[in-house]
């Protein structure tokens, strides 16, 4: 499932690519074709993305909810588009540009009170403007539960996936089984600050690279990464392997049905 960064950046392609014009709308499979139809012709006026929603505002008509899951796709291309396959969901043109969506969980026209609704049952997303994480660590400072599944709680903080929740734990030495009740403020405030920087540096690159400067492959002596994620980890899908840092070995566990990944060497708070 894609993490937050990637759907602010798509977000930021929609709106370099779609905004202010007048766009045609179509549903090729079909499932999204009424909707499609209330669309068809109207400016896209705004884009929105909060979490791993995706919101896309029609003057006038309402917002277009997108919700990627394990199996959505999202393809940009440029004028004159092929015919779209069937398995498309949703399809914007112009002259000059066109985007198709296949596969999403949700794809569906809402109302700016249903918009509101999700942003409302939404935890703070650290690369929205202006989002408090008092809200969210009220939630955690409370919290028998472990740290690494509140992270990945999206009604705590939205859009950290499995990726950032495994890395970000590593990067402050934080245990992932320890109770959220037991960690600091000022830990919550290093984990907060390190997500912002790291997920901002997400949607530049459209990758995800976590490794301090000290310890990349260059600075280090060691291969560089191969994993079809890209980007450069020191504990994401790296089970069995040595830490970059203390040499323990990468350990892996089931939970909340996501594999977790930690060093126990270097994760010791």
């Amino acid at each position: 499932m894609p993490e937050g960064h990637t759907i602010h950046r798509l977000a930021a392609d929609h709106r370099e690519r779609f905004g202010g014009r007048s766009v045609r709308v179509t549903s090729p499979q079909g499932r999204f074709a009424d909707s499609a139809a209330l669309l068809d012709g109207g400016v896209l006026e705004d884009v929105d993305a909060h979490g791993k929603h995706l919101f896309l505002g029609f003057a006038g008509r309402g917002w277009v909810h997108i919700h990627l899951g394990l199996f959505g796709k999202v393809n940009f291309g440029a004028a004159p588009a092929a015919p779209p396959a069937d398995t498309v969901r949703l399809r914007l043109a112009h002259p000059e540009a066109y985007v198709d969506l296949r596969g999403p969980t949700t794809c569906a026209l809402i109302t700016d009170a249903e918009k509101q609704a999700i942003h409302d049952r939404l935890g703070p997303d650290p690369l929205r403007a202006g989002e408090d994480p008092d809200r969210a660590w009220r939630r955690v400072s409370r919290s028998r539960t472990t740290v690494a599944a509140l992270l990945m709680d999206q009604k705590v903080v939205a859009g950290v996936g499995n990726v950032y929740r495994a890395e970000v734990l590593f990067r402050h030495g934080i245990d992932p089984y320890r109770a959220g009740k037991d960690l600091t403020r000022r830990e919550w405030d290093a984990i907060w600050a390190d997500l912002v920087a790291l997920m901002r540096e997400g949607v530049r690159l459209n990758r995800i690279d976590t490794v301090r400067p000290e310890h990349t492959p260059e600075a280090m002596g060691r291969p560089p990464r191969v994993d079809d994620h890209g980007g450069e980890v020191y504990v994401y899908r790296r089970a069995t392997m040595p830490c970059h840092i203390c040499d323990t070995e990468i350990r892996t566990a089931d939970l909340s049905n996501r594999n977790l990944f930690w060093c126990p060497g270097c994760q010791t708070r």
